[in-house]
């Protein structure tokens, strides 16, 4: 969400960010909590991305900071987004504000990573993620029943349902729904469930699995979106684009995570690796990219890995 502050005689008399999609801007909602108005015209509006010019769900922003006479705006980052993309400083900077870009733009960026590679890249922001055991293995050859098998711990597994309500989306694919019967919400924690995407080229899954209940979202990919003779993982993202997904963490198992190894198509790993052994069982996945982290969640240890 993009973030808004108002600053009148360096003291915050305003702030705000982004509402649910269709709502309010951060910057309508910052100028709306400002309890006096009238020091608006001597006042400066921080705002974490530029001020939209075009009329969407909301009007402009760019048209409410010059109406309310706002002489200073400070912005982390343009809007890469063609339908904006300069023109709201533009717009601001011909009606007499003095504009400045660019102020922890690296953070405002990295902020932003989402909206930004949906809008570049027409894909959503692609989340690996893992666990697996410490001789190198996600999951046991057989099962005794259809239920996940944790290799994590309660706290990483914990951590993964707080990831699940940051990000909009959660996939896996058939054979995951077949195996574990997962529920994929955010059960261990408070916060809103992610939208569940489940691909099942051959339609073959029964509607009684978890993910079909009536606790979030599910959106099924088919052999309608989906063809098995042509890469995976590209088709899947353009059609997670069709459907405005802005985030998603994969969850799948190894042939769906190596898929989009494979293709270039992730932007970051999150692998969990616990101290226990299981001996025999399904291969990790094999991933090169920058290590970022790598911090110890208990028993467990866990990396992050970034696709740069």
């Amino acid at each position: 969400m993009v973030g808004c502050v108002i600053v009148f005689e360096n003291t915050i008399i305003g702030e705000g960010y982004t509402s649910p999609y269709g709502g309010a801007h951060a910057e309508v909602n910052a100028i709306q909590s400002v309890a006096d108005s009238r020091v608006l015209e001597k006042s400066t509006l921080y705002v974490t991305l530029e001020p939209c010019a075009h009329y969407g769900k909301t009007p402009p922003c760019s048209d409410l900071i010059i109406a309310n006479k706002i002489p200073r705006v400070v912005i982390g980052c343009l809007d890469e987004h063609e339908k904006v993309c300069g023109q709201g400083i533009s717009k601001l900077k011909a009606a007499g504000c003095d504009v400045i870009v660019g102020v922890l733009e690296k953070e405002c960026k990295n902020h932003h990573k989402r909206f930004f590679t949906y809008h570049s890249k027409k894909r959503p922001y692609i989340i690996l993620k893992w666990a697996e055991s410490k001789d190198g293995y996600i999951a046991p050859l057989t099962k005794s029943e259809i239920k996940p098998v944790w290799i994590s711990n309660l706290r990483s597994r914990q951590l993964t349902h707080q990831w699940r309500a940051e990000e909009q989306a959660i996939m896996v694919g058939a054979n995951t729904v077949t195996q574990d019967n997962p529920r994929l919400t955010t059960r261990e924690v408070e916060g809103t469930n992610p939208i569940r995407i489940v691909v099942d080229i051959k339609n073959s899954l029964s509607r009684s699995s978890q993910v079909f209940n009536s606790e979030a979202t599910t959106i099924k990919l088919t052999k309608t979106e989906i063809d098995p003779k042509k890469p995976l993982a590209s088709q899947i993202s353009k059609a997670l684009y069709i459907n405005k997904i802005t985030s998603v963490i994969i969850e799948g198992g190894l042939k769906t995570l190596q898929a989009f190894i494979n293709e270039d198509l992730w932007d970051e790993a999150r692998i969990f690796t616990s101290c226990n052994k299981l001996t025999e069982g399904v291969k990790k996945p094999q991933l090169e990219g920058r290590l970022t982290k790598n911090i110890r969640i208990g028993s467990d240890s866990l990396k992050i890995i970034l696709n740069d």
